[in-house]
């Protein structure tokens, strides 16, 4: 006769609580948000991906184009100072 061996259940610590919670937590936000929206407005992982290059490509040319106007007002002479004479 075999013996038969019960793999005892894992304790409900903290950890998988916490986990639990986090996930109903999100799942609930998910569906607030596609009844706010819609689902066809619904922010995905590849839409906050281009976003974010969009950004990064907006902060790059923003940065060009002040190093541009920088470099054009260090190229640019200075203009003629007039020395006025000190009367007393």
């Amino acid at each position: 006769m075999a013996a038969i061996r019960t793999v005892p259940a894992e304790p409900a610590g903290l950890a998988n609580v916490s986990r639990a919670f986090f996930s109903a937590a999100a799942e609930i936000v998910t569906e607030v948000q596609r009844r706010v929206v819609g689902d066809d407005n619904v922010r995905t992982a590849r839409d906050n991906a281009w976003a974010a290059t969009l950004e990064d490509r907006a902060r790059h040319e923003a940065r060009a184009e002040l190093t541009r106007e920088v470099a054009a007002l260090i190229a640019r002479p200075a203009p003629a100072r007039r020395h006025l004479a000190k009367t007393r």
